[in-house]
Parts: structure tokens; C-alpha cells; sequence
């Protein structure tokens, strides 16, 4: 088993290059696999622990997958099976995509129901209106899904909730329908865009990714392609928020600076100076001047909730009072009591947390109690006085790569030991 060790108090200082980004690159696998002549060539694919395990899931599948560092080559072109039930599946959120590739290119999908972060309620009940509308039965039961169609044909979809996941879903499965999906209050996440663009780039027809409704004329068949996956905003977003806490200069390399507005403008409110590159962003900040601020999650281009928990680090350091609404998950706090050890003055009522600005937070044994929570801690150890001890570090690595190696190379002592 393995902890992070971290000393904290140095502030920041260099350049860290953020890899692809994980929800463009946990979907775009599985569309990989609609391909029916030709490899598809994916590049920036980031190293992760939920990448390797869909590595896996698609290997066991009959897919192909050739690595050579972060160039990914997939060849799909032989039978694969319609059934995803290994153990791999069901510790993965995304591998619901499964669903939605197998089921455009054959009609047929049984996948196990997966699992992931627990931070609240994540029902596919909007993938099953999708799948539904286009044709397929669906059921739930034995702790599965399964959908079956003769055919796939075009339908008008209306979101009942703005979600990431069924967005995707349905627009793979839609994209070898037959005749024009239309989908309505969709999500538009930068990277359900970056899943349109690959699956255009296959030779799918779909406008209008990146604004409520995506039209989607269906093709006959998927030909492989070569592509590069978008930066990860999250990670991106995460860096800016420990170089604010920390203190220091820090140039975020590799991303678009588009994506990371929501997050630039709270970090300026809050006294950083964020200057913007071509592809870059400048992050300076000194966490004596910290000012308060108040956030509320919400769909993109509104402040990401996958950022909140590490904004939240940075909030509890930040003079008076703040406040965070968090409108996406309803149980996305529970990294707060972890806070709270480091000395954090937090209160949480049902979604919301209100954090009065404390002069420092000292260091404590910790545990990650979900992916961005095990962010908040790392950001937490840094600006701590004496040393931080994280546990449940598996979930870091989940979206993560190589999260030690690049806070050392900004100046932090931070390191892996065995336990």
C-alpha cells in the first residue's frame, strides 16, 4: 500500500505541462471501437489508473491497443464481443460508454453497471430515455444493463437533466442510427465536444457540439483516424488553484485558456494574477492577500464541480468568509472533514459550505476520499505547516498522472512511501 508524504510550506515556482484530458479520453476509447475498417491513431492520451483500466476492458473485448508513450493505436476491425463483465468494468464509471458504442455498431450491448467516485447519484435514467427513443429495449437487473435493437433509427431527444454522460452515450449511439438525432439541453463540456470532433474526424456527421442542441445524421459505418485528445481542464484547473495557495509563479503549459475562463475569473476575484498565453497561463499569487470569494457549481462554461473540492483548500485560507453552493452532487463535501483536521473552519449544510478564512492549516494523517478530494488533500499538505500524511491515494491516480512527480519538479516536497 502506498500514502503521499507531504512537508509543506514552499511555494511554487516553474512550469508544469498538463496531459489529455480524462473525460474526453474515458470516452473516446470506447468510440475507438465503432470502427469497423481501420486504426484509429489517438495521441495525448493521459496516464491514468481509469485509462489502464479501460486499456483492459477493451483488450478483453477483442479490441487491439498499441501503446508507444502517449499515442494510443486501436484497431477494432475484428468481432468483438457485445458483453463487458470483468472486474474492471464494474470499478469504472465510464465504462458506461461501453454501452452506447457497442450498441451503434452492433445493435447490441450487455454491459456491467460500473462504479467510480462516491461523491452521490448517478442514474441512467437519461441514457436509457436516449437508447429508448432510438429504438432499443433496455433493461437493468442482475446488476447489468442491456440494450437491444433490430435497428437504430433517429429520434428528437429532451434532457430532462444537463448530463455529461448521457450526452455522450446517446450521441455514440446515434452517430450509426439511422436518419437525424437531434438532442436537446445537452451538456457542453469542452469534452463532449472533443467526442464529437473524434467521431467527425471517423466520418460521423454532428453539428452544434458545444451548444444545447447537437444534430446528428446518421452514417453507415466508423473509419479510423488520427487525433489528439483536448487538455485536461480539470488538472489545469487544479494546478492554478495550488500555485494560488501555495504561492509563487507558475506557467500552466499545454492547455486552453478558453476552457479555464470560469476558474481565471474566480482566482482574479480572489487577488491572483492570472495572465493569459496562446496556450498557456501565467499564475501568480501571494496567499497573504487572499480574499474571499463565493462559488456555485454548474454545466459548463459555469464554475466546474470538479474543481470545487481543490477550490475549497484554497477558500479555507482566503480572508472572511466563503461560500460554496455546490448545485451538481449532492454529496461532494465529504473531503471537508479531512479539512477540518488540518484546521480548517468549515461548515456544511446539505449543499452548501460556508468556510471562514483560517491564517494557516497544519499538517495531519488524511485520507482522499474521492479523486478531487484526494486533490484538495495534496493542495492541503502543500500549504500546511509540518508534514501531511494522505491515504486512499489510488483515487488520485484515477485522473492524476504523475501528480508527485510534477508538484517536485514546482519545488514542493512531496514524495510516495510504502506503508
Amino acid at each position: 500500500m502506498e500514502k503521499l508524504v507531504i512537508h509543506g510550506g514552499a511555494k511554487l515556482y516553474g512550469e508544469v505541462e498538463i496531459s489529455g484530458a480524462k473525460n474526453a479520453a474515458v470516452a473516446i476509447l470506447p468510440a475507438a471501437l465503432m470502427v469497423s475498417k481501420g486504426k484509429s491513431v489517438i495521441e495525448n492520451i493521459p496516464a491514468i489508473d481509469d485509462v489502464h483500466c479501460l486499456e483492459r476492458i477493451i483488450e478483453s473485448i477483442g479490441g487491439k491497443i498499441e501503446k508507444n508513450g502517449s499515442t494510443y493505436s486501436i484497431d477494432a476491425t475484428d468481432e468483438l464481443k457485445v458483453v463487458a463483465d470483468t472486474e474492471d468494468v464494474r470499478k469504472m464509471r465510464a465504462s458506461y460508454y461501453l454501452v452506447g458504442a457497442l450498441l451503434g455498431r452492433y445493435k447490441s450491448a450487455k454491459v456491467e453497471l460500473p462504479g467510480g467516485c462516491a461523491i452521490g447519484v448517478r442514474p441512467m435514467d437519461q441514457h436509457i430515455k436516449g437508447f429508448e427513443a432510438l429504438g432499443a429495449k433496455v433493461t437493468m437487473e442482475h446488476g447489468s444493463i442491456t440494450a437491444k435493437a433490430d435497428k437504430l433509427i433517429g429520434a428528437n431527444i429532451f434532457f430532462d437533466v444537463v448530463s455529461v454522460g448521457s450526452t455522450i452515450n446517446v450521441m455514440l449511439a446515434a452517430t450509426l442510427a439511422e436518419g437525424q438525432t437531434v438532442l436537446e439541453n445537452v451538456a457542453r463540456e469542452p469534452h463532449v465536444v472533443d467526442v464529437a470532433n473524434f467521431l467527425n474526424t471517423m466520418g460521423a456527421d454532428i453539428k452544434g457540439a458545444g451548444t444545447d442542441v447537437i444534430r446528428i445524421n446518421g452514417v453507415k459505418e466508423l473509419h479510423g483516424c488520427n487525433y489528439s485528445v483536448i487538455p485536461d481542464q480539470i488538472e489545469a484547473g487544479t494546478y492554478m488553484i495550488a500555485t494560488a495557495a501555495c504561492g509563487g509563479r507558475v506557467t500552466i503549459k499545454n492547455i486552453i485558456p478558453k476552457h479555464m475562463e470560469s476558474i481565471s475569473a474566480k482566482l482574479e476575484e480572489m487577488g491572483v494574477q492570472v495572465e493569459e498565453l496562446d496556450d498557456s497561463l501565467i499564475i501568480t499569487s501571494e496567499p497573504s492577500q487572499l480574499k474571499a470569494v463565493n462559488i456555485k457549481t454548474l454545466p459548463y462554461p459555469g464554475f466546474p464541480t470538479d474543481v470545487q473540492q481543490p477550490m475549497s483548500v484554497l477558500m479555507s485560507i482566503a480572508k472572511g468568509r466563503s461560500i460554496i453552493n455546490e448545485s451538481i452532487w449532492e454529496s461532494r463535501f465529504k473531503h471537508m472533514d479531512e479539512l477540518k483536521k488540518m484546521g480548517a473552519s468549515v461548515l456544511v449544510e446539505g449543499r452548501t459550505a460556508i468556510l471562514e478564512g483560517v491564517p494557516k492549516l497544519s499538517g495531519a494523517t488524511v485520507r482522499a476520499t474521492d479523486l478531487r478530494a484526494g486533490a484538495a488533500m495534496v493542495i492541503a499538505g502543500l500549504i500546511a505547516e509540518g508534514k501531511t500524511e494522505i491515504y486512499d491515494i489510488e483515487h488520485i491516480y484515477r485522473g492524476y498522472p504523475d501528480i508527485e512527480d510534477k508538484f517536485k519538479n514546482l519545488g514542493a516536497d512531496i514524495r510516495i512511501e510504502q506503508y
